[in-house]
Formats: structure tokens, sequence, C-alpha cells
């Protein structure tokens, strides 16, 4: 049997703390090999170093230009990381980059057509993609086993970014407009956005609240909700910087014309499974996920190696169309109207 390819993988910035887990999975795959990072923060490059011993840059045009690479992480801020695998796609690099894809839809369709033009894999990451028992959910959304679909209901809420002990590189763009698209309705309203998406579709209209309801020392929303309109259903997106409980934080509801899905979050969540014979729930059964669904390493290389379609949330397309859901929920909050989509 010939030897399994390694794939050579370089890092598009370190500001987004998301990357140091998924560097982790990384060094596990038997497939993927951290060959050299870039980032304009020298006590970031001196911390990849000291972990995974790589070469580092201050430029990312230096790295691209000077490593042989097969692929490329990207993790900076929302805008300029659409910028990178934009570029780094043009270059014939596959991408993965970190949700909710980019800054704005503008961000998301400039590196989904230079994906598309090169015929590179663009993968978007979303933490939520791994836990066994949303992947199972999803499945069984999609089986029709739940009857029609009219409802998908997702909560994300913690304290606040700096509460929650994030960096402060992480922090600094996180509460930058610009960079990050919006404060939380960016941050943790697109997660609701794609699971939506993959679900149920393009909505029709969207309609979002949002405000800085709690946090006098930021210069953007602390809470946030999209509602996504559909022909008979609907969705909703919320997200909330100023939650100090885990009671709701990262709850899933998938509402079926014949059953409800209830999706415990994170490692060891449990999926529960209500309709008219069990009205009060029984917990379903989730099996281990395949080895190539195991995490972004994993996911991200078998995605390369086969061709195949990535798992639904992590679909570019999907995260493309979440994008432009967030972009018409901030319009919305706004104009004080609903937003109809396609977003002009």
């Amino acid at each position: 049997m010939a030897d399994k390819r390694t794939y050579r993988i370089g890092v598009l910035g370190l500001t987004h703390d998301h990357v140091w887990g998924n560097l982790v999975a990384l060094a596990a795959a038997g497939n993927g090999e951290l060959v050299a990072a870039a980032d304009p923060n020298a006590p970031l490059l001196e911390k990849v170093a000291e972990l995974y011993g790589c070469p580092t840059y201050a430029d990312h045009e230096q790295m691209l230009d000077r490593e042989r690479l097969d692929a490329v992480y990207v993790y900076a801020d929302n805008a300029t990381g659409a910028e990178l695998a934009a570029i780094a796609a043009g270059r014939g690099l596959h991408v993965m980059v970190e949700k909710p894809m980019a800054a704005d839809l503008a961000g998301a369709d400039r590196m989904l057509a230079a994906a598309e033009r090169a015929g590179v894999r663009l993968m978007v990451n979303w933490p939520f993609a791994w836990w066994p028992q949303l992947q199972t959910a999803v499945e069984i959304a999609q089986s029709g086993r739940l009857g029609r679909l009219w409802q998908v209901k997702y909560r994300a809420a913690h304290a606040g970014p700096k509460e929650v002990g994030c960096s402060e590189y992480f922090c600094r763009w996180l509460y930058d407009a610009k960079l990050n698209g919006a404060g939380a309705l960016m941050d943790y309203c697109c997660y609701g956005a794609v699971l939506a998406r993959a679900l149920m579709g393009t909505p029709q209209s969207v309609v979002a609240v949002a405000g800085r309801f709690c946090k006098d020392d930021i210069d953007v929303e602390d809470n946030a909700i999209l509602v996504m309109s559909y022909p008979r259903g609907m969705a909703t997106a919320e997200a909330s910087w100023t939650q100090t409980d885990k009671l709701t934080s990262y709850t899933t509801v998938i509402y079926g014309s014949g059953a409800t899905l209830m999706v415990e979050p994170r490692a060891g969540g449990r999926l529960w499974q209500a309709d008219a014979d069990d009205p009060g729930g029984v917990e379903v059964d989730v099996p281990a996920p395949a080895p190539h669904n195991a995490d972004s390493a994993a996911h991200f290389l078998w995605g390369i190696e086969t061709g195949r379609d990535y798992l639904p949330l992590c679909r570019p397309r999907h995260g493309r169309d979440a994008q432009e859901a967030l972009q018409a929920g901030l319009l919305s909050t706004q104009t004080g109207h609903a937003v109809v989509l396609p977003v002009s």
C-alpha cells in the first residue's frame, strides 16, 4: 500500500484564538503538517514557534513566496481573513477559514469566487460542527424523520470576550465593527444563521434587533437576535456577550411537523427527541463520528484528499449564504425593517 500523502499547511493570521485548538487537531492528524505561520504580532509568532518549532513570518506574502504549501489555515480578523483567503486561493492553495467566513458579504463572495476560479477546496470551520450530537441531529433533520421542518433555533451566549478570557489580540478586533463586521451579532448570530441555511435553505427575509444593553466599555452591540423568515417557517439566531450563566447557552432546537430535537452543547452533550408518543422527550443514541468527521483538521484534509462534499455546516456556499443573512440583519438594525433577500 502506498504511503499516505502528507499535506503541508501554512497559517495566515494568529489573532483569532480558535487557531490554537485547531493546530492541536492538525498536529494529531496523520496526514497534515504545520510548515509555517505568518502574523504581524511578534508575541504570537514566538508562541507558535515555541509550540511547534515552525518558521514564522511577519509578512504573509513572504511566507507564501518562500514556503512550499498545499493549503492554509486563515485565523486573522474577519475582514483581513477574507482577503488572505482569496489571495491564498488565487495561488492555488486549499483554504480553511474560521467562522463566520468574513466581515461582510463582499468578502465572502470574493473568497468563494477565488476558490472556484482556482479549483481549490474551501472549508469554513464552525466549532459546533464537531459535536457528534449536532452531526446526528442534522442527519435526522435532513432525513425527513421529523416531518417538514418549520423552525430552527440556536442561542450562543457567554459573559463577553474579555470576561471569558479571550486574548488581547482577539478582543481588539472582536470589539472593532470594521474588522469583525459588527459585535455580538457577527460573532455569535453566525452560528444560528448557518444552521438555518443548512437545514431550511436561504430565508426570504431577515429582521433583527441588536443593541449595547449591558456593557458601557465597548463600541459595538453586546446582544442581538436575527429572525429569518421562510415561506412556511422561521429560524432564530440569538447572540449574547452578557449572559453570565450557562443555563441556555449554545442550545439547539429543531422543530418539525412530527417531532422536535433538542441538542445539548459541547463534549458529552446529549440529543433528545420529542413527539406525540413521547412528549417529554427521549434520549437519542449518538454514534461516534467517522474519523474524518471528528475535528477540523481531519475533515479539511479528508475533503482535499477525496474531493467529496464537506459536512453541511462547513460548506462554503452555506457559509456565504449565512453571511448574507447576517448582512441583512445588520441592515435591519439600521432601518428598523425586515430586509428581503437577496441583499442588493
